[in-house]
């Protein structure tokens, strides 16, 4: 059997999600063997499933949260398989995440992502010359002008020009891949603005203002970087960092935009461990309809049924949209929760009711021998 959940966001990391899941299984069938393999989409969590699959370094840098302050930011690294540098792994939610902010923190129209930026340089220092960001889990909707501000662009004095100037030279060495698991374009009722800014603390006065400033940016940036990204899916990624990045593609030795829980798998080992698998587990904290738009649990679930392996799928919500996203890969859905209970009860509870979940599906399996 093969576990392979994302994190439980503000409660808990896709390793301790396996791990409890699998101390519950255990509880009921003690002999089965089961292999973890600890998922994420780019966002909080990242760092932490790819370091479980062994083989990473962890690094530390002073960088800007993003109210300001100045805090440790993280990311990992390891030899190059050609042996030219190393390869690193960036999560911007480490930064510039929303879990870094309590709810009165939360600065929709300020919030930066200039530790992104910082953290992304130290890699690039540090000899990193593959780089994979997650941008998943921002707090911001800066369009990635703090990001563009570490690598170092300038606006002019009067902020209605963008010089690309001065952008560190060693971008041209440095292949980057973005771990992104949204399709939205920077503007307009499906952009970054609209659809991810109330979540971030945004009234509806601050979208139409912060809609209005994206569009500005995005003229300045695209006249600057002679690309025009403002609609390519994905651009409304993390408050507009994906339309930052792409349109900066053209100064990396190589870019990519990819579906995050793909580069996750990939940087894990999880298509070797599928390949021994019978039965393949997944969960994340909400089963939704955020879960058709690639996160974790759908990204597992293609996968079991592409290898023709029977797939369970545990959340801690679960919602009918949830249900249908996973049914056509023929996912049974089950809750965590064994009674009614608030988010923020579920979340108190820890890991306990995921071992009772995965106690209780052991016994559920064990009926039919």
């Amino acid at each position: 059997m093969l576990v392979a959940p994302d994190s439980f966001k503000g409660s808990l990391s896709s390793v301790q999600v396996a791990r409890a899941f699998a101390e519950g299984w255990h509880r009921a069938r003690p002999d089965d063997t089961i292999q973890l393999a600890p998922l994420a989409d780019g966002g909080e969590g990242t760092l932490d499933a790819i370091e479980a699959a062994g083989g990473w370094r962890r690094r530390a840098a002073p960088v800007t949260d993003p109210i300001g302050r100045r805090i440790e930011g993280t990311w990992l690294e390891r030899p190059a398989a050609d042996g030219d540098g190393v390869e690193a792994v960036v999560e911007l939610a480490t930064a510039s995440g929303l879990s870094r902010l309590r709810p009165e923190e939360r600065d929709p129209l300020g919030a930066t992502t200039l530790g992104t930026g910082e953290l992304l340089l130290a890699a690039i220092a540090a000899g990193a010359r593959t780089v994979t960001l997650g941008i998943g889990g921002s707090a911001t909707n800066d369009g990635g002008w703090g990001i563009i501000q570490a690598l170092g662009g300038r606006r002019t004095v009067e902020g209605s020009a963008l010089d690309l100037g001065g952008l560190d030279p060693r971008l041209a060495d440095v292949d980057l891949r973005v771990a992104c698991d949204v399709d939205n374009p920077l503007l307009g009722p499906r952009g970054a603005a609209a659809t991810y800014g109330p979540q971030k603390g945004a009234s509806p006065e601050d979208v139409e203002t912060l809609d209005a400033a994206l569009a500005v940016w995005a003229d300045e940036v695209e006249a600057a970087a002679g690309r025009r990204e403002r609609e390519t899916p994905g651009a409304g990624a993390a408050g507009g960092v994906g339309f930052a990045l792409l349109s900066l593609q053209d100064r990396f030795h190589g870019f990519a935009l990819h579906p995050g829980v793909e580069l996750v798998m990939a940087a894990t080992g999880f298509d070797d461990a599928i390949g021994t698998a019978d039965l393949v587990i997944t969960g994340e904290g909400r089963i939704d309809a955020q879960t058709a738009f690639g996160k974790t649990a759908l990204g597992v679930a293609r996968r079991a049924h592409d290898a023709g392996l029977p797939c369970i799928a545990i959340g801690g919500g679960v919602e009918p949209a949830g249900v249908e996203a996973l049914a056509p890969f023929g996912v049974v859905v089950l809750p965590v929760t064994e009674r009614p209970m608030s988010v923020e009860e579920a979340m108190a509870a820890g890991a306990a009711p995921i071992e009772r979940c995965g106690e209780r599906i052991a016994r559920l399996i064990g009926l039919g021998g």
